[in-house]
């Protein structure tokens, strides 16, 4: 594909000679990734679960991917899933060097392939920690969440594939992530909604909780000083505002006062 990002390499490039799977068998085992990473997203699943599942399942779709990685928020990046731990650290040295593969894929939301030692001395942190790790070429595509036009697109993250083979990763396996990161997309979108809908019934409930116990003490309080419940709901605020304590802990701080232990 024409905006695969291929840095200048002098030993690294691929060998259309190399040994490689038949493209039918390639395209097979792209399609029973992306039917196993659709039938295990639900509506109802928290975020890093979702991009664990996408790390795990985008290394059975493409032939040499060893280890996937899953960058997010890119704007103070970090590295929220991995099928292999140990390769965070290579993430991490780009985010600390604030440059890398990685972060140029993010900055210029194309797919980055680089092999490692054949960067021309560009990214010297991301080549040493990947050379101590026995990684020879990587391959990282940004993650955008559907909008109207390109330009509008929501850039929020990248899935960053590892090789321990330097003739790793060609315009196919580009293509194939693109998909992934398309489905990903949508399965980080409805992780995103799960979780702002989680937070409103908590918030719900906290409320609901709390207006249970400031009733609670406001009928302690008639009862003892024999008034409305607007005298005695004016005394907690009063008593609230005076200690600098929230309204809730004053009524459950009376309550506990008057409960027998």
């Amino acid at each position: 594909m024409d905006d695969l990002t291929i840095p200048p390499s002098q030993d690294g490039a691929p060998d259309a000679g190399a040994e490689r799977q038949d493209p039918v068998e390639r395209l097979d085992d792209a399609t029973d990734a992306l039917m196993m990473l659709r039938d295990g997203f639900s509506g109802e699943e928290p975020l890093d679960e979702v991009l664990q599942r996408l790390s795990e399942t985008a290394t059975r779709a493409v032939q040499d991917a060893d280890a996937v990685t899953v960058t997010v928020n890119p704007e103070q990046p970090r590295t929220a899933a991995a099928s292999v731990a140990a390769l965070i650290e290579i993430d991490e040295k780009q985010y600390s060097s604030n440059r890398g593969p990685c972060l140029e894929a993010a900055r210029t939301l194309r797919a980055v392939r680089a092999v490692v030692g054949g960067n021309g001395g560009s990214w010297p942190e991301f080549d040493a920690a990947a050379e101590q790790h026995g990684v020879r070429a990587y391959l990282s595509v940004p993650i955008l969440l559907p909008a109207a036009d390109h330009s509008d697109a929501k850039h929020v993250g990248s899935l960053n594939l590892y090789s321990y083979n330097a003739l790793a990763f060609d315009p196919f396996d580009e293509g194939v992530m693109r998909l992934f990161t398309t489905a990903a997309s949508a399965a980080i979108d409805n992780a995103h909604r799960w979780q702002r809908s989680r937070d409103h019934i908590t918030h719900l409930e906290t409320a609901l909780v709390s207006r249970a116990v400031i009733d609670q003490a406001k009928g302690v309080l008639m009862a003892v000083h024999s008034c409305t419940a607007d005298e005695a709901f004016a005394m907690l605020v009063q008593d609230s505002q005076k200690r600098n304590v929230k309204l809730r802990e004053v009524a459950q701080g009376l309550l506990d006062s008057v409960v027998p232990r």
